[in-house]
């Protein structure tokens, strides 16, 4: 039944001259999840047809209920200049959409850092290997504010390929002395903020005597760069294709488990009542036998636990820069395979990077591209080398490993 229902819907579709790649949404008397879950913002099914043996003529049947979804498709291009074209989504404030994304870079460790704030704000996030079996988040502000974004820790090599690639202004703690030299030499350098010479605002500390973290405020931060008579204007993020219609061709995928390491490893578990992953994080190391245990991720702005539409792993080349300290590199361009996570269901895809200033984009193994749910997209890198296991019963597992 529901194969005769996508078919007649993909004809329906077809005759009303929508485009796969237009910014067009169509209601659609369907039941389906909402795109993202409600959070705190600072800012029926068919009913029984009558009997015709029963029904009277005089009858009048009360019309079956139904609940109208919109089918929304928007990208890769041609974003209507109210959807942001890193989440798919109409954006309330359309004038946050008139500048550069804002990056922050923000730790998962030690534990007594957490519940970070913004992290629910953000429209992208990247976790990747960093060192010593941990990993940070690179986060993407573009259709939200936060007015606290944190607690901000160092740079890494594989944060350039995510500002190049977004155009973003960026906010880090400090770096190794190597990456900060490659960094002050390139051509983004002057959208590179520290805590000095920035100061506060936009780097500021936030209660220094006892949680001495550092935290910036978005809209500050994109301020900052204005006034220092930087282009701080609309960029093209072009790349990304959003449907909300759940693609063929998926397994089941309903948890997604990646351990970089005894400290930090964490999971996704899809809630088809909302239709997005919710995030469960680390609670000890598992070491000596202690074993994994996990509690929500949530983020200290909203209270809630953090959620995404669509959670995707990529598999990219590591390398060492230095084994000591360790540091680390990664080839983050051209393409290589991925796991997209979306709808309860997971898809075997390629990661696509073709230029440095090109939007990470997914496609089918047909060259074709893969649609993202409108909503949140979080990535996790990981190297080629690492362990994949796939139970039948839609858990699947990955553990980091450097070839």
């Amino acid at each position: 039944m529901k194969a005769r229902f996508t078919v007649f819907l993909l004809f329906v579709v077809i005759l009303g001259g929508c485009s796969l790649f237009g910014g067009e949404e169509t209601p659609v008397a369907q039941e389906q999840p909402t795109n993202t879950p409600q959070r705190r913002s600072t800012s029926t099914p068919f009913g029984p047809e009558p009997s015709p043996t029963t029904a009277s003529a005089t009858d009048t049947p009360t019309p079956a209920p139904t609940a109208t979804v919109v089918i929304s498709r928007h990208g890769p291009d041609n974003f209507p200049e109210n959807v942001s074209p890193l989440t798919g989504l109409v954006v309330e404030n359309q004038a946050l959409l008139e500048r550069r994304p804002l990056a922050v870079k923000i730790t998962l460790m030690p534990r007594s850092s957490r519940p970070q704030w913004g992290l629910s704000l953000a429209d992208i996030v990247f976790e990747y290997y960093q060192n010593g079996g941990i990993s940070r988040f690179h986060t993407i502000f573009l259709s939200n504010d936060s007015e606290m974004a944190g607690p901000i820790r160092s740079a890494r090599f594989p944060d350039e390929a995510l500002i190049r690639m977004h155009k973003s202004i960026f906010a880090f703690g400090s770096a190794d002395f190597r990456v900060l030299n490659r960094f002050r030499f390139a051509d983004f350098s002057p959208y590179l903020v520290n805590e000095y010479p920035a100061g506060c605002p936009p780097m500021c500390r936030y209660e220094p005597t006892t949680h001495n973290h550092l935290v910036t405020n978005t809209p500050e931060l994109s301020e900052y760069i204005s006034n220092q008579g930087l282009e701080n204007g609309r960029q093209n993020l072009n790349g990304m294709l959003f449907d909300s219609l759940v693609p063929t061709g998926g397994q089941p995928g309903t948890v997604a488990n990646t351990r970089f390491g005894p400290q930090i490893y964490h999971r996704w578990e899809y809630d088809p009542t909302t239709g997005a992953y919710l995030r469960n994080q680390d609670v000890q190391d598992d070491l000596g036998g202690a074993g994994e245990e996990y509690g929500p991720l949530i983020d200290q702005m909203t209270d809630e636990q953090i959620t995404a539409a669509n959670v995707v792993v990529l598999l990219v080349p590591h390398d060492y820069f230095s084994r000591s300290p360790e540091i680390i590199e990664m080839n983050l361009a051209g393409s290589g395979d991925a796991f997209a996570f979306r709808d309860g269901q997971v898809y075997q895809v390629r990661w696509n990077v073709p230029a440095q200033d090109s939007v990470l984009y997914l496609t089918n193994p047909d060259g074709s591209l893969f649609p993202y749910k409108p909503g949140k997209t979080w990535y996790t890198i990981i190297g080629t080398s690492s362990l994949q296991s796939q139970p039948e019963d839609g858990t699947w597992r990955f553990e980091f490993r450097i070839p």
